[in-house]
């Protein structure tokens, strides 16, 4: 089974866990069968790999999310960058391209394409497989998955098939209707269009050489910032005639809000917190290491992390966006390939960081211009090159970089450092990469 998970947006309806870096799709709010906390993408891979554990398995993301999924997943998951967000047809067409001219894959192999953050249980993965099969039929060009509503939502289009089978026909599609619309569509038999498909190779391969004039997949990623934004849908489903849809009626949830999030959280409490008897339908959670003690609280959801603290109705919670469009907060927390950084302090002349790096992992070989670093080493063991010089280190240890020497640090074991940055223009474009040589 060949799948591309999509990977996009920035999750600000989720603020303050959530930031341009670190996407909903990232947080660990989770507990996997062994109860350790897991994000949106690890739940879905692991989901994956559980239904066909050969699943070939590419992401499509921007560059800002590369560090993050390596991160989670490891480093052998695929992944097709995108230099810069497009919307969703570029970045399925650079994907098919990538699964054709990069991974191998022939022409004539189902691609199904999905959403990376549904929370959802093993019956859709199921499914997942039955829409590449059918796909793999040849009887259509694109097989939808129509997503049995639940409610009459103002949220998704809907697919009005021309039957009640499991596998029918699309007789047309609507777009986000109002309530009461939405309810009539469901009386006529409308399913939820959810953004899942299945198509043979080719079949999109063709349309992205149609649509667009390229070669092949570096070509494609050459030319990327010059490709019109458009999605999927307006690109290529409303103008196509050969398409089926296939439903599905288990669980399917998009966690895009706190209110919805809220919903499929298996604990109340996430963190250092404190709720009193008296809260009801309250949900918390806590990143900070003080503790949030909440009393007297209905229907309410309060989240702490680096970047704030939100204390919202979990109905007002869905209108979040607009107000934190309007922050430009410096980032506080990110994961990375190499481990995480959450910074401490911010002042005029200096910004405190704690870094954590994996087993094995190293920062990139780089330099700063305008700025000094100081490296406290608080626990585990590892080597640091300064301008090609190696000095082992344990906890305890200081190491003192000047501006314009080069400097890495190798972790043996995890590896947790404060970093102290000095200087008058303290930026994250402050910074040359090297290549380190043997």
């Amino acid at each position: 089974m060949n799948i591309v998970l999509l990977s996009g947006g920035s999750g600000k309806r989720l603020w303050p866990l959530s930031n341009d870096i670190r996407s909903k799709q990232f947080i660990k709010l989770f507990k996997d069968d062994a109860g350790e906390y897991e994000s949106m993408v690890q739940r879905v891979y692991r989901q994956i790999s559980t239904v066909d554990a050969q699943a070939k398995v590419t992401i499509a993301t921007s560059k800002t999310q590369v560090s993050a999924i390596h991160n989670q997943l490891g480093e052998e998951v695929g992944i097709s960058v995108e230099p810069c967000r497009r919307d969703t047809f570029p970045a399925i067409a650079l994907a098919t391209a990538y699964l054709h001219d990069v991974q191998g894959v022939p022409e004539e192999e189902a691609v199904v394409v999905c959403p990376v953050d549904p929370y959802v249980e093993q019956d859709y993965f199921e499914a997942l497989k039955d829409l590449g099969e059918q796909a793999a039929k040849g009887e259509a060009n694109l097989v939808l998955m129509g997503i049995e509503p639940t409610y009459p939502s103002e949220k998704y289009g809907y697919i009005i098939p021309c039957g009640k089978e499991t596998v029918s026909e699309v007789e047309t599609f609507k777009e986000k209707p109002n309530e009461e619309t939405a309810r009539a569509y469901i009386e006529q038999g409308a399913l939820w269009n959810g953004g899942v498909f299945a198509y043979k190779l080719k079949y999109v391969l063709d349309k992205a050489h149609e649509l667009i004039d390229f070669i092949d997949y570096d070509d494609l990623y050459q030319k990327y910032e010059t490709l019109e934004k458009i999605s999927f849908d307006y690109a290529v489903v409303e103008k196509e005639s050969k398409i089926q849809v296939m439903r599905f009626g288990g669980q399917w949830k998009d966690l895009g809000t706190w209110n919805t999030l809220t919903e499929a959280m298996v604990e109340d409490s996430i963190g250092n917190v404190i709720p009193n008897d008296t809260c009801q339908e309250v949900h918390i959670v806590n990143e900070l290491d003080m503790p949030i003690l909440c009393m007297g609280l209905n229907n309410v959801i309060v989240s702490a992390s680096p970047e704030g603290i939100l204390v919202a109705d979990k109905e007002q919670s869905s209108y979040i966006k607009p107000y934190v469009d309007k922050l430009d907060n410096q980032i506080m927390f990110a994961e990375k390939s190499w481990g995480s950084f959450h910074v401490l302090d911010v002042t005029a002349d200096s910004m405190t960081i704690k870094v954590t790096l994996n087993p094995g992992h190293q920062m990139n070989y780089h330099s700063h211009k305008y700025r000094d670093e100081i490296w406290n080493i608080i626990s585990g063991k590892g080597t640091v090159i300064i301008d090609g010089m190696k000095q082992d280190v344990e906890t305890g240890d200081v190491v003192t970089m000047q501006a314009g020497c080069r400097h890495t640090i190798i972790a043996e074991t995890e590896l947790k450092v404060i970093e102290v940055q000095l200087g008058r223009e303290i930026s994250i474009h402050d910074k040359q990469k090297y290549q380190l040589e043997e």
